[in-house]
């Protein structure tokens, strides 16, 4: 018998899954220091964007049932 899987409570929390199964995540560099970052850069900062290809089999790894 298999142990059971365990979803990463901490990457449940960063990662969502779509409908068509592509991993979303949000952006790094939005949370301080938003006085020398124009405005465009926050609006871009602000939206969500698709995991990476390389690190897509091990985010879905660590979230199994998303």
């Amino acid at each position: 018998m298999s142990p059971k899987l365990k979803t990463n409570k901490g990457a449940s929390k960063r990662f969502k899954k779509t409908g068509t199964g592509k991993i979303l995540r949000s952006r790094a560099f939005g949370s301080h220091i938003l006085t020398k970052k124009d405005r465009k850069r926050k609006r871009r900062l602000r939206q969500k964007a698709l995991v990476a290809g390389t690190d897509r089999v091990r985010v879905a790894r660590m979230i199994p049932f998303a």
